[in-house]
């Protein structure tokens, strides 16, 4: 990972201001804030139900906000319709991979291309996909089903890729997968941003691969943000060694601070 990464500009390709979201009577988001940069990986850490995954579903138009705004590019996309969302650029690749097992390999990356009409440019990035994951060149002809998890998050991957989008929404890449395969797709992650240029978003709770692959993070506790920074600077925070990293070392001042909100910020 340790690839020169694109050029990240000021302005943000994506923009979340206060952005509220429910399932029914519970909040699931708080008041969410975000943005990222064009050409940078951004994460969110957080616990199992901290909102990770709704923050996701509410930017590509799965689930409604409440409150609050979303923009893309410069372009209002709040509550948006989800094929809209797509249709300008932006992929999610959910958790749980969600391929279409009785379709082949190829065919469900053709999927992810169906709003394009450049047949050239769909053979090049079919041709690009298969370089980042050669096996799934060996198995176009196999039914996406009879994948092994690895293999089907490589294929979620390449399939959002397909769309040549400009910001891919990835959840949770390492749920269910060996440390080796999670490395494995951590790295090929970094190169499709430092290659293409694609700006990630990547919500992960292996906080040690996502701060390491990540240029700007996000700590999400209870559906509020709790603190940001560039990734670097997070790693060296005594909270983060602590609650994310396992670092025992950082002592009880980590713990202290974390109970005590108001010094959060």
């Amino acid at each position: 990972m340790s690839m020169s990464p694109p050029a990240i500009s000021d302005l943000p390709v994506l923009k979340l201001s206060n952005v509220e979201s429910a399932y029914g009577p519970i909040k699931a988001i708080r008041g969410v804030s975000l943005q990222v940069r064009r050409g940078e990986i951004a994460t969110v850490l957080g616990s199992n139900g901290a909102g990770k995954t709704t923050i996701l579903k509410t930017i590509s138009g799965i689930i409604d906000p409440r409150k609050g705004s979303i923009e893309f590019k410069g372009n209002a996309i709040t509550a948006r319709d989800p094929a809209h969302i797509v249709q300008q650029g932006l992929s999610h690749v959910p958790e749980g991979r969600e391929v279409f097992p009785l379709l082949s390999v190829r065919d469900n990356l053709l999927m992810g291309a169906y709003t394009r009409g450049d047949r050239d440019g769909v053979s090049r990035d079919m041709e690009a996909v298969y370089r980042y994951f050669p096996i799934l060149k060996d198995r176009a002809q196999q039914d996406a089903g009879l994948l092994s998890g690895g293999q089907q998050q490589m294929l979620a991957i390449s399939r959002a890729l397909m769309a040549s989008p400009d910001l891919i929404l990835l959840d949770e890449p390492s749920l269910g997968l060996s440390p080796k395969l999670t490395r494995e797709i951590f790295e090929i992650v970094v190169r499709i941003n430092r290659e293409r240029g694609t700006t990630i978003l990547l919500v992960e709770q292996n906080a040690n691969m996502a701060l390491n692959a990540s240029d700007y993070g996000y700590v999400l506790e209870n559906g509020r943000i709790v603190m940001e920074d560039t990734c670097a600077r997070l790693r060296e925070k005594d909270d983060i060694k602590e609650f994310y990293l396992g670092m025992k070392e950082a002592g009880v001042r980590g713990e202290r601070r974390w109970k005590k909100k108001k010094n959060w910020r």
